[in-house]
């Protein structure tokens, strides 16, 4: 009996050492990584368009400090920091533009890009211009690139950063869904076409995913943050139509990037 006992807090005794140990190694590998060099690549939801706050030198790129890179930089003191996702970007833009800060001294990488490829701007111009029946047309148009050519690209983009950035960990963002179906709206898209970018949505981010996957990346979905904040909800963090700045519609608010994009990079970085 007395044995039993001594047997019992030995073992008590080690897997409190042992988890006091994992303790203190995920503490420094999470400082590790902070310690390392971020590199943000991408398109406008990872510059930041809609949220303001634009850094002048970054010209029509857009980069924002109110977008999610820059702010998880200035929270965790990275040892350098490469902000040059863009405005516009696509997969091209990305391999041609961007890789240069990348190194075998990058920690960390985040990219949302794909979207741009996709035909994203011209599928919402084509919905709010346009029929119904057009803006479907144009939906199934940019699903079909998704099928056929989309993971061609994707694979060519996150092989070219894992070439030059061997060790490091990469994020790669999603995109929301836009609309809150039944929501507040009473005017401009029609349901079914709220509900068709939605799926597009969806479709596109499933895409991303299994290419990610496929090159030992982690995705970030932020469609969970964003539930209850698409547009027609009554507490948007995403623009609708903005005429005034046509380029800021469809794309975060800086509450987008705060509270939808920062908290799902900073759970997966």
């Amino acid at each position: 009996m007395r044995r039993s006992r001594i047997t019992a807090y030995v073992t008590s005794l080690l897997l409190a050492v042992g988890l006091a140990l994992t303790g203190a190694a995920t503490a420094q590998a999470s400082q590790a990584a902070a310690a390392t060099g971020y590199v943000a690549l991408g398109d406008s939801y990872s510059s930041g368009v809609g949220a303001g706050s634009y850094i002048s030198s970054s010209g029509d790129c857009k980069r924002s400090t109110k977008a999610y890179p820059y702010l998880w930089a200035a929270a965790h003191s990275p040892s350098s920091f490469d902000f040059t996702a863009c405005s516009g970007a696509r997969t091209s833009d990305v391999t041609a533009n961007q890789l240069g800060p990348l190194s075998s001294a990058t920690g960390l990488v985040s990219i949302s890009i794909g979207g741009n490829d996709a035909g994203f701007a011209d599928v919402m111009t084509t919905c709010v211009l346009q029929s119904e029946s057009s803006c479907l047309a144009r939906i199934a148009t940019a699903r079909a690139y998704v099928d056929s050519t989309l993971p061609g690209r994707l694979d060519s983009t996150y092989s070219a950063i894992r070439s030059r950035a061997p060790a490091a960990h990469v994020v790669v963002l999603g995109y929301p869904r836009f609309y809150k179906l039944n929501g507040s709206c009473l005017a401009g898209l029609s349901e079914t076409e709220r509900a068709a970018i939605n799926d597009a949505s969806d479709y596109l981010n499933s895409a991303i995913s299994k290419r990610a996957a496929n090159h030992g990346f982690t995705f970030g979905d932020v469609r969970g943050t964003f539930t209850g904040h698409e547009i027609c909800s009554g507490n948007s963090w995403l623009h609708s139509v903005n005429w005034l700045n046509i380029g800021e519609s469809y794309h975060p608010t800086a509450a987008g990037q705060s509270g939808g994009y920062l908290p799902v990079f900073n759970g997966a970085a």
